[in-house]
């Protein structure tokens, strides 16, 4: 499913216009995105929780010249899925 499907879906399953639907989409995108960004948890219930993560600092080995590299410390969106989304 990509985004255009994904406006059509919930178009449908909300009643709302495919124009209306994609703003709802984007604004709850922009808002998940900021919260994220400024280090926040985003939990919802049931579909899952977007938190950040800090990777430390790692040694790894370039695969086309054997050398070791440095590779930095950095932080990562995680995504951790709900209840509803276990199988």
């Amino acid at each position: 499913m990509n985004k255009t499907d994904l406006v059509a879906k919930i178009a449908e399953g909300a009643g709302l216009s495919k124009v209306d639907a994609k703003k709802a989409l984007e604004a709850t995108l922009e808002a998940i995105t900021g919260a994220v960004k400024k280090g926040d948890k985003v939990a919802l219930i049931g579909f899952g929780t977007f938190s950040v993560a800090e990777r430390a600092a790692r040694k790894g080995i370039n695969v086309r010249t054997k050398k070791t590299i440095n590779i930095p410390a950095k932080k990562v969106v995680k995504f951790k899925a709900g209840a509803d989304l276990k199988f």
